[in-house]
């Protein structure tokens, strides 16, 4: 049931390529107006995050290729398909926000130690409120997209907006204390704000994906309930060496299943087809492969070292 449940919702959700491709262009519609505003007003912190965003014009261009690649079809010399080309796509979005921030620190650095004051800070305050109120509402659609679909990339690129969004904020305040007290520097120290956001997400992103990259395993969460649609038939004697990890928004789960020694091939080969799609049902559009061993002593004996779950007996 709650298999169905979650498919569903994945049929539901705007395809990848589509909710990445409206990204792009909402966020290519807001460095426009933000560079001109900048420019305009002659606000480091408005220039700065223009150029934020910029990064994030970069970044979702690199998401919706990443998407539309992960989705094509498997290949002679890629038999698993290109599922990690999110994880790709959210280590490059990564480093993308890094030259951000460090842009950011350049700017703002200098205009600590001066005395200039920004024009038409009216202007600049609205365009800045403005765009992050659609940073933020853009965001929350692209989570929920992106765990409906469970895409690294998406959810990457929420990151970035959600950054944006905070970090247009910032500019509003700090732009309202300029107003008000007349003094410059403190458009720098917004900019270098704004610079320390950037690489506090850049770093998440990169850890998350490398992990990944690396074929971290499946949550815990998951692998528990892996763990109980196994448990939950008695005709399985035991099993071990269990590997899950995802590659994009597909899992690959492959286990060896321990069956009575006296079952027929066809029999053993039934019942393998039955855990196989009690695992499908819990995880959609999962790759799953089980080994089918006799439940011996010596199949049943896990070594010591055997990592993740198992049913069987400790190896003396």
């Amino acid at each position: 049931m709650r298999g169905r449940r979650e498919e569903r919702k994945r049929m539901r959700a705007p395809a990848k390529s589509v909710i990445a491709g409206q990204t792009m262009a909402v966020v290519a519609l807001l460095v426009g107006i933000k560079l001109a505003t900048g420019w305009a007003t002659r606000s480091v912190s408005v220039l700065s995050e223009a150029i934020e965003s910029g990064i994030d014009l970069l970044a979702a261009a690199v998401t919706y290729f990443s998407v539309v690649a992960a989705a094509s079809q498997k290949e002679r010399d890629h038999p698993y398909g290109h599922g990690k080309a999110e994880h790709l796509a959210a280590v490059t979005q990564a480093l993308l926000i890094a030259l951000a921030g460090a842009y950011v620190v350049a700017q703002a650095l200098p205009r600590l130690r001066g005395s200039d004051v920004p024009v038409r800070l009216d202007l600049a305050v609205a365009v800045m409120a403005v765009s992050a109120g659609v940073s933020y509402v853009l965001a929350r659609r692209l989570q929920r997209v992106a765990r409906e679909r469970e895409s690294p990339a998406l959810a990457a690129d929420s990151q970035h907006l959600i950054v944006d969004a905070a970090t247009s904020a910032a500019v509003v305040v700090g732009l309202l204390v300029v107003a008000v007290t007349g003094q410059g520097w403190i458009d720098g120290l917004v900019g270098l704000a704004v610079a320390g956001a950037i690489f506090r997400t850049g770093w998440r992103l990169i850890s998350d994906a490398i992990g990944d990259l690396m074929d971290r395993g499946l949550p815990e969460a998951e692998i528990a309930r892996l763990q109980e649609i196994l448990n939950a038939d008695p005709r399985v004697v035991g099993y071990h060496r269990v590997r899950a990890r995802r590659a994009g928004s597909q899992r690959h789960i492959d286990l060896h299943l321990l069956l009575d020694p006296d079952l027929s091939l066809r029999a053993a080969h039934d019942l393998a087809e039955e855990i196989e799609d009690r695992i499908r049902a819990a995880f959609p559009g999962v790759v799953v492969m089980t080994h089918v061993e006799p439940a011996t002593e010596e199949e049943l004996a896990v070594d010591a070292g055997e990592p993740g779950i198992w049913k069987g007996h400790r190896a003396r």
